[in-house]
């Protein structure tokens, strides 16, 4: 359980950076496909493909958007800080449970711990901030106890 922080911070940004870097090929891929496209096609089918290429374009440029920013948020953190109360990075035990305050991100499990990374701006996330050990926060008809931070 030691130094748990720093890995799944390390964990969040792999995951972070390996889905850019999907994303970024797949990119390239289309404008490939694009720009291949392109040299051989003539006529409304040709059109209706390169529409539809611009499309997943921009869906995939917006998915990206949507991972950078999740590695800014991932990038002020620092894994080896201590806090007080619930702040950004925080590792906050509540129930039992390990809430990491940073980005909504996938629940993952590390060292037979599961975390659930959850955004400041959630609704438990926001009931969270600035709360000290031992402080209750309710969300729904749930009640929370925070028993740690990290």
């Amino acid at each position: 359980m030691k130094n748990l922080k720093p890995k799944i911070v390390s964990y969040y940004k792999r995951q972070v950076q390996d889905k850019l870097d999907a994303f970024h090929d797949m990119v390239a891929a289309l404008t490939e496909d694009a720009a291949n496209d392109a040299k051989g096609s003539a006529g409304d089918k040709h059109e209706t493909a390169l529409s539809m290429m611009h499309l997943e374009q921009e869906k995939l440029n917006h998915k990206i958007q949507e991972f950078l920013a999740q590695k800014a948020v991932l990038d002020k953190i620092d894994p080896n800080a201590l806090h007080k109360v619930a702040s950004l990075g925080s590792l906050v035990k509540a129930n039992g449970m390990y809430l990491f305050i940073s980005a909504a991100l996938p629940k993952i499990t590390i060292e037979d711990v599961t975390v659930i990374a959850l955004s400041p701006q959630s609704p438990m996330g926001s009931l969270l901030m600035g709360k000290g050990v031992g402080e209750n926060v309710r969300v729904n008809t749930s009640s929370y106890t925070i028993e740690k931070i990290v």
